[in-house]
């Protein structure tokens, strides 16, 4: 049976040798193939926690080379002491609790030295790794619970009081005193044998995990994802590393690990390729700064806000010359502040990518540089193995370059389905499995993908479509504007009409009549903002995407009582 990589490379004997479209099938192909070497592995009998472990250095620089780094307490884990870990976990929750396989594990934790031990313990005995944010409310983490039917539960000392109304059995990740008869991962696996390992071992077409998307304009949702998606996506992040140099690379990691983005990079990948992990347990602006200086990072995985931040910070305080990479995912991220960035760090290399949860956090990259910097609106090609459909959302027909439509996939990292979710994941997926992503974008004529927004948050106003991105982005270039998000109200004689949320600088006596003025200056007047309210802080998921869901509630509580 032909792999989609080899579908792909057969049905594009025709395709544009620039843009990688097929006229003929209306498909855009990835115009880079992987080399036998690089290929995903297709064993069906191979798991997550297996491949990855399979991947660590060899065992004399095991023992000495640092996998993970706390960037507070700067305790380090070493790679022959993350293996150990992981089997000795996987042995007490086998043996120890009983855990088998197809059970979930709910996790609920900020980041830290053990999360990766946990997640993949959990998937090495073929367990359902399910994950959520620290922040959630005790309502959230009890529907979560319930719709991913979890088993166990672990959780840190912090964050173990949020389960206790869910009746779940919880394992601490630490001894505290407020849960003094809680059992912990030490006392748990202290009379296990590492190497008693179960004989159910998990394969690629098991469900590995099942993540939650963030919900930012609807209910989230529970994706379910295969050990086959993981280990495609850790293969093509190997591919995307320079293994060659991957012992002299310094990751920070501030991403959580309960999104896609950090659980796919720092809980699972980037062990594939030997690389050093410094671990923020929170973000903080400062503490960043510090952690680059303090360790030398090269390479940080971020998010926009962050790649704001760091535009708009005054800079001296801190030594930052080690950096050498940054990549941007989760959001979009718009050209002036990807210009910003690079004319403010112009030694760093700024590479934004696309993904999603449902695509396990993977579908664009920009292989060089040079390729970034010219084409700094765009989110790189797609990455091998990956096929690319732009569909008029009216007709249903496939689109060539240039025009805008739906963005669809197709490649070996998309998900399974909805849990539990016929009718999302029959509205999600079309016929041989493309996926819907329901992003409005375009493909240029030398096959780079360009987001223009959400299709459900396009503002309508006169029969025009109004892209809030586009807006945010003229919005986040005022020097007194810190952060922004523009949102649709309802307005009886135009239909919707664009509105900003502000957060200005400091001390700043910006209004609403020079915000709106500043925006009308420079687009068109059906595009124009026609009302401004200022806020401490824009609201946004852990990754950093904007909750326009939140705002939408906020602004009919005020209109309400006007």
């Amino acid at each position: 049976m032909a792999t989609i990589e080899e579908e792909s490379i057969s049905l594009a004997q025709v395709f544009d040798k620039k843009s990688g479209f097929n006229s003929e099938t209306g498909i855009y192909h990835s115009l880079v193939h992987l080399s036998e070497d690089d290929r995903i592995p297709t064993q069906p009998n191979l798991d997550t926690a297996t491949y990855v472990l399979s991947q660590f250095p060899p065992l004399d620089q095991a023992e000495s080379r640092a996998a993970l780094i706390d960037s507070t307490t700067h305790e380090r884990v070493t790679y022959a002491q993350l293996d150990r870990s992981i089997r000795a976990l996987a042995a007490g929750l086998y043996h120890g609790l009983g855990v088998k396989k197809g059970d979930v594990v709910f996790v609920l934790s900020p980041n830290s030295l053990l999360y990766p031990t946990i997640c993949l313990a959990v998937l090495s005995i073929g367990a359902v790794l399910t994950t959520a944010n620290p922040l959630n409310t005790v309502a959230e983490i009890a529907k979560q619970v319930r719709d991913s039917g979890a088993k166990l539960a672990i959780a840190s000392p912090e964050e173990m009081h949020k389960l206790v109304p869910t009746g779940v059995p919880t394992l601490v990740t630490s001894y505290s005193k407020e849960h003094d008869n809680a059992l912990t991962i030490q006392e748990l696996v202290e009379n296990c044998d590492p190497l008693c390992i179960p004989v159910a071992k998990p394969v690629q077409s098991d469900t590995a995990a099942i993540l939650y998307s963030s919900g930012t304009t609807g209910t989230s949702k529970g994706v379910v994802l295969t050990h086959s998606n993981f280990i495609s996506i850790m293969k093509l992040l190997k591919w995307s590393v320079d293994v060659s140099n991957a012992q002299n690379d310094v990751f920070l990691c501030f991403i959580p690990m309960f999104h896609i983005y950090g659980l796919a990079f720092f809980a699972l990948g980037m062990f594939c390729s030997g690389t050093t992990i410094v671990i923020m347990q929170r973000f903080d602006f400062q503490n960043m700064l510090k952690a680059i200086q303090n360790y030398k990072i090269n390479n940080i995985p971020a998010v926009p806000p962050v790649i704001l931040g760091l535009v708009k910070y005054p800079g001296g305080a801190y030594d930052l010359s080690s950096l050498r990479r940054l990549g941007s995912g989760a959001a979009p991220l718009s050209k002036e502040v990807a210009d910003g960035f690079r004319e403010k760090f112009p030694w760093v290399e700024l590479r934004p990518g696309y993904g999603l949860t449902e695509s396990t956090g993977g579908a664009t990259y920009f292989v060089s540089n040079n390729q970034a910097k010219a084409r700094s609106a765009s989110s790189g090609r797609l990455v091998p193995c990956f096929s690319a459909k732009v569909v008029d959302v009216e007709t249903g027909l496939t689109l060539p370059p240039y025009k805008q439509g739906e963005l669809w996939l197709k490649s070996p990292t998309i998900m399974k389905e909805y849990l539990g979710n016929e009718e999302a994941t029959a509205a999600t997926f079309y016929s041989d499995g493309w996926l819907k992503t329901g992003d409005l974008c375009y493909i240029d004529g030398d096959g780079y993908l360009y987001i223009v927004d959400r299709i459900k948050e396009l503002i309508k106003h006169k029969g025009y479509q109004v892209a809030p991105a586009e807006l945010e982005a003229i919005l986040l270039s005022h020097p007194l504007i810190l952060d922004a998000a523009v949102i649709p109200v309802e307005d009886e004689e135009t239909g919707q009409i664009p509105m900003a949320y502000v957060v200005k600088a400091s001390g700043s006596d910006l209004t609403e009549d020079q915000v709106i003025q500043f925006v009308a200056e420079q687009v068109a007047s059906y595009k124009k903002i026609r009302r401004v309210r200022f806020i401490s802080a824009i609201p946004r998921s852990a990754a950093g995407k904007i909750l326009r869901r939140e705002l939408l509630q906020s602004n009919q509580g005020v209109l309400s009582k006007l």
